[in-house]
């Protein structure tokens, strides 16, 4: 199960030296949104937002941008930095989905009675009766 301080994420978005005013547009943009905290990063052209995986993901922010105009910095180290995030919260809010196995817990009781269901040793018919008991 994930522990809820790791919904909370902490992410860089880095934009495209061209146009130069976008980041300061992209900032407005996203400082509207609910539940979501935007700073100018120390870097040039980049941003620093605060989210939830509960209500957005990183995949989900770099979609409305582009879609809104925004040019991404689409360099190789950031397209790969890029698609690590979008697997890692992918995986991350599947697992959320998934409960955690009811025999975790109990595995060793479980077995028992999976052992005790066979035939075995001194319960099975065809093993002869001074089979069944140990001298």
């Amino acid at each position: 199960m994930i522990n809820p301080c790791d919904m909370q994420k902490q992410r860089e978005l880095v934009f495209a030296s061209e146009p130069p005013d976008q980041v300061d547009k992209a900032y407005e943009l996203l400082a509207g949104l609910e539940s979501c905290k935007v700073q100018h990063g120390d870097k040039p052209n980049t941003l620093l937002i605060c989210y939830s995986l509960e209500d957005y993901t990183m995949a989900g922010f770099e979609r409305a941008l582009v879609a809104q105009g925004f040019v991404l910095d689409n360099s190789m180290m950031h397209r790969i930095a890029r698609q690590v995030v979008h697997y890692c919260e992918d995986t991350e809010l599947h697992n959320m989905d998934v409960p955690d196995h009811p025999t975790k817990k109990r595995e060793k009781e479980i077995f028992i009675k999976a052992y005790d269901q066979h035939l075995h040793g001194d319960r099975d018919e065809t093993t002869p009766p001074e089979l069944r008991h140990y001298k």
